[in-house]
Protein backbone atom coordinates (compact mmCIF):
# COMPACT_ATOMS: atom_id res chain seq x y z
CA UNK A 1 0.00 0.00 0.00
CA UNK A 2 1.14 3.49 -0.81
CA UNK A 3 2.39 5.39 2.34
CA UNK A 4 -0.09 8.04 2.88
CA UNK A 5 0.67 11.38 4.87
CA UNK A 6 -0.91 11.48 8.54
CA UNK A 7 -2.36 14.77 10.03
CA UNK A 8 -3.89 15.59 13.67
CA UNK A 9 -5.43 18.77 14.58
CA UNK A 10 -4.43 20.09 18.07
CA UNK A 11 -7.21 21.39 19.35
CA UNK A 12 -6.53 24.53 21.10
CA UNK A 13 -9.21 26.96 22.48
CA UNK A 14 -8.36 29.89 20.30
CA UNK A 15 -5.32 28.94 18.91
CA UNK A 16 -1.82 28.24 19.47
CA UNK A 17 -0.32 31.55 18.89
CA UNK A 18 -0.66 33.10 23.11
CA UNK A 19 -1.58 36.05 21.54
CA UNK A 20 -5.13 34.46 19.76
CA UNK A 21 -7.51 35.10 21.90
CA UNK A 22 -6.57 38.89 21.40
CA UNK A 23 -7.62 38.75 17.53
CA UNK A 24 -10.75 41.26 16.70
CA UNK A 25 -12.80 37.38 15.38
CA UNK A 26 -11.20 35.18 18.26
CA UNK A 27 -14.14 32.96 20.20
CA UNK A 28 -12.81 33.46 22.95
CA UNK A 29 -15.81 33.37 25.11
CA UNK A 30 -16.63 29.94 24.02
CA UNK A 31 -13.44 28.79 25.69
CA UNK A 32 -15.39 26.43 27.40
CA UNK A 33 -18.20 25.77 25.48
CA UNK A 34 -18.80 22.34 23.86
CA UNK A 35 -19.98 23.38 20.52
CA UNK A 36 -17.04 25.27 19.42
CA UNK A 37 -14.68 21.84 19.97
CA UNK A 38 -17.18 19.54 18.42
CA UNK A 39 -17.58 21.90 15.56
CA UNK A 40 -13.51 22.22 15.01
CA UNK A 41 -13.68 18.40 14.72
CA UNK A 42 -16.15 18.35 12.12
CA UNK A 43 -13.87 20.88 10.29
CA UNK A 44 -11.12 18.13 10.65
CA UNK A 45 -12.86 15.22 10.05
CA UNK A 46 -14.50 16.58 6.55
CA UNK A 47 -11.06 17.19 5.52
CA UNK A 48 -10.39 13.06 6.50
CA UNK A 49 -7.93 14.23 8.97
CA UNK A 50 -6.78 10.83 11.22
CA UNK A 51 -7.55 12.69 14.80
CA UNK A 52 -8.18 15.36 17.08
CA UNK A 53 -6.22 16.06 20.28
CA UNK A 54 -6.05 17.25 23.37
CA UNK A 55 -2.87 18.23 25.41
CA UNK A 56 -3.12 18.46 29.81
CA UNK A 57 -1.85 19.52 32.64
CA UNK A 58 -3.76 18.38 35.84
CA UNK A 59 -2.69 21.82 37.44
CA UNK A 60 -3.77 25.54 37.35
CA UNK A 61 -0.43 26.41 35.36
CA UNK A 62 -1.04 30.10 34.33
CA UNK A 63 1.43 32.18 35.98
CA UNK A 64 0.55 35.24 34.67
CA UNK A 65 -2.72 36.22 33.25
CA UNK A 66 -2.40 37.42 30.20
CA UNK A 67 -3.80 34.47 28.55
CA UNK A 68 -7.20 32.25 28.49
CA UNK A 69 -6.60 29.28 31.48
CA UNK A 70 -8.54 26.79 33.27
CA UNK A 71 -8.51 24.24 30.52
CA UNK A 72 -11.55 21.34 30.92
CA UNK A 73 -10.17 17.70 31.23
CA UNK A 74 -9.95 16.21 27.59
CA UNK A 75 -11.54 12.47 28.03
CA UNK A 76 -14.83 14.20 28.52
CA UNK A 77 -14.46 16.41 25.96
CA UNK A 78 -13.61 13.88 23.78
CA UNK A 79 -16.21 12.22 24.55
CA UNK A 80 -19.01 14.27 23.76
CA UNK A 81 -16.98 15.00 20.26
CA UNK A 82 -17.39 11.44 20.02
CA UNK A 83 -21.29 11.63 19.93
CA UNK A 84 -21.46 14.27 16.91
CA UNK A 85 -18.12 12.30 15.19
CA UNK A 86 -18.05 9.14 13.13
CA UNK A 87 -14.77 8.95 11.82
CA UNK A 88 -12.07 10.62 13.85
CA UNK A 89 -9.90 9.75 16.17
CA UNK A 90 -10.00 11.05 19.24
CA UNK A 91 -6.58 11.31 21.17
CA UNK A 92 -6.27 12.92 24.85
CA UNK A 93 -3.00 13.70 27.20
CA UNK A 94 -3.03 11.53 30.70
CA UNK A 95 -0.16 11.07 32.82
CA UNK A 96 1.39 7.91 34.61
CA UNK A 97 2.59 9.71 37.27
CA UNK A 98 -0.90 11.04 38.38
CA UNK A 99 -3.36 8.50 37.42
CA UNK A 100 -3.28 4.42 38.70
CA UNK A 101 -3.51 2.67 36.03
CA UNK A 102 -7.12 1.00 36.57
CA UNK A 103 -8.75 3.82 36.64
CA UNK A 104 -7.31 5.05 33.36
CA UNK A 105 -7.76 2.18 31.74
CA UNK A 106 -11.79 2.09 32.37
CA UNK A 107 -11.70 5.75 31.35
CA UNK A 108 -9.73 5.54 28.02
CA UNK A 109 -11.40 1.69 27.10
CA UNK A 110 -14.59 3.24 27.79
CA UNK A 111 -14.03 5.94 24.89
CA UNK A 112 -12.78 3.26 22.37
CA UNK A 113 -15.95 1.31 22.85
CA UNK A 114 -18.26 4.56 22.93
CA UNK A 115 -16.54 5.77 20.01
CA UNK A 116 -16.22 3.02 17.91
CA UNK A 117 -12.44 1.96 18.41
CA UNK A 118 -11.43 6.02 17.75
CA UNK A 119 -9.45 6.21 20.94
CA UNK A 120 -5.78 7.48 21.41
CA UNK A 121 -3.89 8.08 24.54
CA UNK A 122 -1.26 10.24 24.63
CA UNK A 123 1.35 9.43 27.31
CA UNK A 124 2.82 11.78 29.50
CA UNK A 125 5.01 11.60 33.15
CA UNK A 126 4.88 15.20 33.92
CA UNK A 127 7.30 17.17 35.02
CA UNK A 128 5.74 19.75 37.00
CA UNK A 129 6.50 20.65 40.88
CA UNK A 130 3.22 22.42 40.50
CA UNK A 131 1.29 19.34 39.61
CA UNK A 132 3.34 17.31 41.93
CA UNK A 133 1.74 19.59 44.98
CA UNK A 134 -2.03 19.29 43.50
CA UNK A 135 -0.87 15.66 44.53
CA UNK A 136 0.13 15.34 47.82
CA UNK A 137 3.65 15.30 46.69
CA UNK A 138 6.27 18.22 47.55
CA UNK A 139 7.89 17.65 44.21
CA UNK A 140 8.09 15.72 40.86
CA UNK A 141 9.98 12.48 40.78
CA UNK A 142 13.00 12.15 38.90
CA UNK A 143 12.93 11.78 35.25
CA UNK A 144 14.67 8.19 35.88
CA UNK A 145 11.58 7.29 38.39
CA UNK A 146 8.77 8.60 36.33
CA UNK A 147 9.72 6.78 33.24
CA UNK A 148 10.50 3.48 35.20
CA UNK A 149 6.91 3.92 36.58
CA UNK A 150 5.19 5.01 33.91
CA UNK A 151 6.51 1.50 32.03
CA UNK A 152 5.34 -0.51 34.89
CA UNK A 153 2.08 1.65 34.24
CA UNK A 154 2.14 0.66 30.52
CA UNK A 155 2.34 -2.76 30.89
CA UNK A 156 -0.50 -3.06 33.67
CA UNK A 157 -2.85 -1.18 31.75
CA UNK A 158 -2.04 -3.59 28.29
CA UNK A 159 -2.57 -6.58 30.40
CA UNK A 160 -5.87 -4.81 31.91
CA UNK A 161 -6.97 -3.76 27.97
CA UNK A 162 -6.55 -7.44 27.15
CA UNK A 163 -8.11 -9.14 29.93
CA UNK A 164 -11.18 -9.67 28.04
CA UNK A 165 -10.69 -11.51 24.34
CA UNK A 166 -12.54 -10.67 22.08
CA UNK A 167 -15.02 -13.29 22.18
CA UNK A 168 -15.19 -13.38 26.15
CA UNK A 169 -18.96 -12.58 25.64
CA UNK A 170 -21.94 -15.10 24.31
CA UNK A 171 -24.74 -13.49 25.39
CA UNK A 172 -26.02 -16.82 24.85
CA UNK A 173 -29.86 -16.42 25.90
CA UNK A 174 -30.99 -20.21 25.48
CA UNK A 175 -28.04 -21.48 28.60
CA UNK A 176 -27.79 -17.88 30.58
CA UNK A 177 -24.77 -17.75 29.86
CA UNK A 178 -23.44 -13.79 29.18
CA UNK A 179 -19.52 -14.76 28.97
CA UNK A 180 -17.08 -17.53 29.05
CA UNK A 181 -15.39 -17.09 32.28
CA UNK A 182 -11.99 -19.25 30.49
CA UNK A 183 -11.92 -15.98 28.36
CA UNK A 184 -11.53 -13.41 31.24
CA UNK A 185 -8.67 -13.40 33.11
CA UNK A 186 -7.51 -11.67 36.07
CA UNK A 187 -4.26 -10.30 35.42
CA UNK A 188 -2.37 -10.56 39.03
CA UNK A 189 0.04 -7.70 38.35
CA UNK A 190 2.48 -7.62 41.58
CA UNK A 191 5.03 -4.75 41.15
CA UNK A 192 7.58 -1.95 42.62
CA UNK A 193 4.97 0.41 42.27
CA UNK A 194 1.42 -1.38 41.34
CA UNK A 195 -0.49 -4.40 43.16
CA UNK A 196 -3.80 -5.00 40.45
CA UNK A 197 -5.57 -7.97 40.12
CA UNK A 198 -8.13 -7.11 37.76
CA UNK A 199 -9.62 -8.17 35.54
CA UNK A 200 -11.19 -4.49 33.91
CA UNK A 201 -14.82 -3.99 34.11
CA UNK A 202 -15.03 -3.04 30.42
CA UNK A 203 -15.06 -5.77 27.58
CA UNK A 204 -11.95 -5.23 24.79
CA UNK A 205 -12.65 -2.60 23.09
CA UNK A 206 -13.06 -2.19 19.24
CA UNK A 207 -8.77 -1.12 18.59
CA UNK A 208 -7.72 -3.99 21.18
CA UNK A 209 -6.42 -1.08 23.01
CA UNK A 210 -5.99 2.70 22.50
CA UNK A 211 -3.46 3.89 20.33
CA UNK A 212 -0.24 4.61 21.95
CA UNK A 213 0.85 8.45 21.71
CA UNK A 214 3.94 9.61 23.56
CA UNK A 215 5.04 13.34 23.05
CA UNK A 216 8.90 12.83 24.81
CA UNK A 217 11.77 13.74 23.09
CA UNK A 218 14.32 13.58 25.94
CA UNK A 219 16.67 11.06 26.46
CA UNK A 220 14.40 9.04 28.52
CA UNK A 221 11.34 10.30 26.25
CA UNK A 222 13.14 8.44 23.36
CA UNK A 223 13.89 5.41 24.67
CA UNK A 224 10.52 5.12 26.38
CA UNK A 225 8.43 5.74 22.92
CA UNK A 226 10.84 3.57 21.01
CA UNK A 227 9.27 0.62 23.15
CA UNK A 228 6.18 1.64 23.54
CA UNK A 229 4.87 4.49 21.61
CA UNK A 230 3.02 3.93 17.89
CA UNK A 231 2.69 7.83 17.21
CA UNK A 232 5.43 10.74 18.68
CA UNK A 233 4.20 14.33 19.25
CA UNK A 234 7.84 15.84 18.42
CA UNK A 235 8.65 19.67 17.55
CA UNK A 236 11.33 20.48 15.18
CA UNK A 237 12.67 24.00 13.55
CA UNK A 238 14.08 22.45 11.20
CA UNK A 239 13.97 19.05 8.50
CA UNK A 240 17.62 18.13 9.59
CA UNK A 241 17.00 17.85 13.60
CA UNK A 242 13.65 16.26 12.53
CA UNK A 243 15.77 13.62 9.84
CA UNK A 244 17.63 13.09 12.49
CA UNK A 245 15.08 12.37 15.10
CA UNK A 246 13.62 10.67 13.28
CA UNK A 247 15.93 7.52 12.37
CA UNK A 248 17.06 7.62 16.12
CA UNK A 249 13.27 6.58 16.83
CA UNK A 250 13.50 4.41 14.05
CA UNK A 251 16.57 3.23 14.76
CA UNK A 252 16.02 2.43 18.23
CA UNK A 253 12.61 0.64 17.51
CA UNK A 254 14.12 -1.61 15.28
CA UNK A 255 16.69 -2.46 17.64
CA UNK A 256 13.76 -3.61 19.76
CA UNK A 257 12.79 -6.06 17.20
CA UNK A 258 10.00 -3.82 15.66
CA UNK A 259 9.53 -2.63 12.08
CA UNK A 260 10.14 1.22 11.02
CA UNK A 261 6.61 1.34 10.59
CA UNK A 262 4.99 0.75 13.56
CA UNK A 263 5.72 4.27 14.83
CA UNK A 264 4.20 7.17 13.43
CA UNK A 265 6.24 10.67 13.72
CA UNK A 266 4.40 13.68 13.96
CA UNK A 267 6.17 17.10 14.51
CA UNK A 268 3.80 20.04 15.08
CA UNK A 269 3.22 22.68 12.42
CA UNK A 270 1.98 26.04 13.10
CA UNK A 271 0.54 27.69 9.63
CA UNK A 272 -0.13 31.30 9.30
CA UNK A 273 -1.78 31.45 5.77
CA UNK A 274 -2.92 33.46 3.12
CA UNK A 275 -3.15 34.06 -0.46
CA UNK A 276 0.23 35.12 -0.58
CA UNK A 277 3.29 35.05 1.39
CA UNK A 278 3.40 39.01 1.93
CA UNK A 279 -0.20 38.29 3.32
CA UNK A 280 0.41 35.39 5.57
CA UNK A 281 3.88 37.34 7.28
CA UNK A 282 1.47 40.51 7.91
CA UNK A 283 -0.70 38.13 10.04
CA UNK A 284 1.71 36.81 11.65
CA UNK A 285 3.29 40.61 12.30
CA UNK A 286 0.05 41.72 13.45
CA UNK A 287 -1.10 38.61 16.00
CA UNK A 288 2.55 39.04 17.02
CA UNK A 289 2.03 42.76 18.29
CA UNK A 290 -0.84 41.62 20.04
CA UNK A 291 1.88 39.76 22.52
CA UNK A 292 2.31 40.53 26.16
CA UNK A 293 5.67 40.52 26.73
CA UNK A 294 5.54 39.49 30.69
CA UNK A 295 3.56 36.20 29.23
CA UNK A 296 6.46 35.06 26.90
CA UNK A 297 8.94 35.77 29.55
CA UNK A 298 7.04 33.35 31.88
CA UNK A 299 6.88 30.88 28.90
CA UNK A 300 10.30 30.72 28.21
CA UNK A 301 11.46 30.44 31.71
CA UNK A 302 8.86 27.48 31.96
CA UNK A 303 10.42 26.31 28.70
CA UNK A 304 13.89 26.56 29.55
CA UNK A 305 14.54 26.87 33.44
CA UNK A 306 16.35 29.98 32.39
CA UNK A 307 14.68 33.58 33.07
CA UNK A 308 15.96 36.52 30.78
CA UNK A 309 14.08 39.04 32.58
CA UNK A 310 17.29 41.04 32.71
CA UNK A 311 17.69 41.42 29.30
CA UNK A 312 15.86 44.72 27.07
CA UNK A 313 13.46 43.27 24.94
CA UNK A 314 15.65 44.37 21.57
CA UNK A 315 18.94 43.17 23.04
CA UNK A 316 20.18 40.18 21.57
CA UNK A 317 20.13 36.76 23.44
CA UNK A 318 23.53 35.49 24.00
CA UNK A 319 23.73 32.15 22.67
CA UNK A 320 25.71 30.83 26.04
CA UNK A 321 22.96 31.45 27.70
CA UNK A 322 21.59 27.95 26.80
CA UNK A 323 25.27 26.46 25.91
CA UNK A 324 24.42 23.47 27.99
CA UNK A 325 21.48 22.35 25.74
CA UNK A 326 22.98 19.26 24.31
CA UNK A 327 21.87 18.56 21.00
CA UNK A 328 18.87 16.74 19.03
CA UNK A 329 20.29 13.21 19.70
CA UNK A 330 21.47 13.70 23.16
CA UNK A 331 19.19 16.06 25.40
CA UNK A 332 17.47 15.48 28.85
CA UNK A 333 14.99 18.51 28.38
CA UNK A 334 14.21 18.40 24.43
CA UNK A 335 12.35 21.65 24.18
CA UNK A 336 15.30 23.60 26.01
CA UNK A 337 17.73 21.93 23.31
CA UNK A 338 14.94 23.69 20.28
CA UNK A 339 15.18 27.11 21.87
CA UNK A 340 19.25 26.74 21.97
CA UNK A 341 19.41 26.06 18.33
CA UNK A 342 17.42 28.97 17.18
CA UNK A 343 19.13 31.08 19.52
CA UNK A 344 22.24 29.74 17.81
CA UNK A 345 21.11 29.75 14.23
CA UNK A 346 19.22 33.06 14.61
CA UNK A 347 20.77 35.41 16.75
CA UNK A 348 17.53 36.56 17.59
CA UNK A 349 17.20 39.60 20.28
CA UNK A 350 14.80 38.76 22.95
CA UNK A 351 11.70 40.33 21.32
CA UNK A 352 11.90 38.07 17.73
CA UNK A 353 12.97 35.35 20.23
CA UNK A 354 9.30 35.48 22.16
CA UNK A 355 7.26 36.16 18.92
CA UNK A 356 9.26 33.18 17.64
CA UNK A 357 7.86 31.30 20.20
CA UNK A 358 4.66 33.22 20.47
CA UNK A 359 2.91 30.55 17.87
CA UNK A 360 4.07 27.09 18.51
CA UNK A 361 5.97 26.94 21.64
CA UNK A 362 9.24 25.54 20.01
CA UNK A 363 7.41 23.43 17.16
CA UNK A 364 7.62 25.01 13.55
CA UNK A 365 5.80 28.15 12.78
CA UNK A 366 5.56 29.03 9.27
CA UNK A 367 3.95 32.13 7.28
CA UNK A 368 3.08 31.57 3.71
CA UNK A 369 0.67 30.33 0.61
CA UNK A 370 -1.26 27.15 0.61
CA UNK A 371 1.41 25.76 -1.90
CA UNK A 372 4.48 27.11 0.19
CA UNK A 373 3.00 25.14 3.25
CA UNK A 374 2.07 21.80 1.45
CA UNK A 375 5.61 22.46 -0.26
CA UNK A 376 7.25 22.04 3.78
CA UNK A 377 4.83 19.30 4.53
CA UNK A 378 5.75 17.19 1.34
CA UNK A 379 9.20 17.60 1.74
CA UNK A 380 9.42 16.44 5.32
CA UNK A 381 7.12 13.51 4.36
CA UNK A 382 9.18 12.49 1.70
CA UNK A 383 12.66 13.07 3.47
CA UNK A 384 12.53 11.12 6.32
CA UNK A 385 11.80 13.72 8.63
CA UNK A 386 8.12 13.06 9.28
CA UNK A 387 5.08 10.93 8.82
CA UNK A 388 2.60 13.31 9.51
CA UNK A 389 1.83 16.28 11.46
CA UNK A 390 0.38 17.79 14.58
CA UNK A 391 -1.50 21.24 12.58
CA UNK A 392 -1.45 23.19 15.54
CA UNK A 393 -3.39 26.56 13.79
CA UNK A 394 -2.05 29.87 15.48
CA UNK A 395 -5.87 31.10 14.75
CA UNK A 396 -9.00 28.80 15.57
CA UNK A 397 -11.48 28.62 13.53
CA UNK A 398 -10.01 30.69 10.44
CA UNK A 399 -6.78 28.82 10.33
CA UNK A 400 -7.76 25.32 10.92
CA UNK A 401 -10.65 26.48 8.10
CA UNK A 402 -7.56 27.78 5.45
CA UNK A 403 -5.78 24.40 6.39
CA UNK A 404 -8.52 21.86 5.68
CA UNK A 405 -9.65 24.54 2.47
CA UNK A 406 -6.48 25.58 0.69
CA UNK A 407 -3.65 23.48 1.66
CA UNK A 408 -5.68 19.36 1.81
CA UNK A 409 -6.72 19.93 -1.53
CA UNK A 410 -2.79 20.20 -2.68
CA UNK A 411 -1.87 17.43 -0.45
CA UNK A 412 -4.68 15.50 -1.98
CA UNK A 413 -3.74 16.40 -5.90
CA UNK A 414 -0.15 15.24 -4.59
CA UNK A 415 -1.31 11.72 -3.93
CA UNK A 416 0.32 12.27 -0.22
CA UNK A 417 -3.39 12.31 1.28
CA UNK A 418 -6.15 10.40 1.44
CA UNK A 419 -9.30 11.55 -0.08
CA UNK A 420 -11.73 9.37 2.07
CA UNK A 421 -11.52 7.50 4.58
CA UNK A 422 -10.56 3.79 4.12
CA UNK A 423 -11.49 2.91 7.80
CA UNK A 424 -13.30 3.73 11.09
CA UNK A 425 -10.82 3.55 13.70
CA UNK A 426 -7.53 5.82 14.66
CA UNK A 427 -5.68 2.16 14.39
CA UNK A 428 -6.76 2.08 10.61
CA UNK A 429 -6.17 5.67 9.96
CA UNK A 430 -2.57 5.64 10.92
CA UNK A 431 -1.99 2.15 9.13
CA UNK A 432 -1.17 0.19 12.36
CA UNK A 433 -2.33 -3.82 13.22
CA UNK A 434 -4.76 -4.21 15.59
CA UNK A 435 -2.72 -5.74 18.87
CA UNK A 436 -3.48 -9.62 19.30
CA UNK A 437 -4.45 -9.81 23.15
CA UNK A 438 -1.67 -11.29 25.55
CA UNK A 439 -4.11 -13.91 26.64
CA UNK A 440 -5.31 -14.78 22.98
CA UNK A 441 -5.96 -19.11 22.73
CA UNK A 442 -2.81 -20.74 23.75
CA UNK A 443 -1.27 -17.74 25.50
CA UNK A 444 -2.79 -17.85 28.48
CA UNK A 445 0.16 -19.76 30.07
CA UNK A 446 3.04 -17.89 28.40
CA UNK A 447 1.28 -14.78 29.21
CA UNK A 448 0.82 -15.63 32.92
CA UNK A 449 4.53 -16.04 33.57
Amino acid sequence: MTRKLSLNAFLHDTGHHEASWRHPESPVGRAHDISFYVEQARTAEAAKFDGVFFADVPGFWASTPYRPAAHLEPITRLSAIAAQTTHIGLIATASTTFYEPYNLARLFSSLDILSGGRAGWNIVTTQSDLVARNFSLKAIPSAEERYTRAQEFIDVVTKLWDSWEDDAITADRESGVYFDVDKVHQINHVGSHYQVEGALAAPRSPQGRPVYVQAGSSNEGRAFAARNAEAIFTAHQTIGDAQAFYADIKGRAVGLGRQPDDIKILPGISAFLGDSESEAKELEHYVNSLTVPAYGLAQLQNLTGTSLQHLDLDEKVPAEIFGDAGNVLDNSRSRLQVVANIVDREQPTLRQLLHRLAGGRGHNVVAGSPTQVADIIVDWFENGAADGFNVMPPLYPQLLDAFTEKVVPILQDRGVFRTEYEGTTLREHYGLDRPESIYRAGAAAVATA
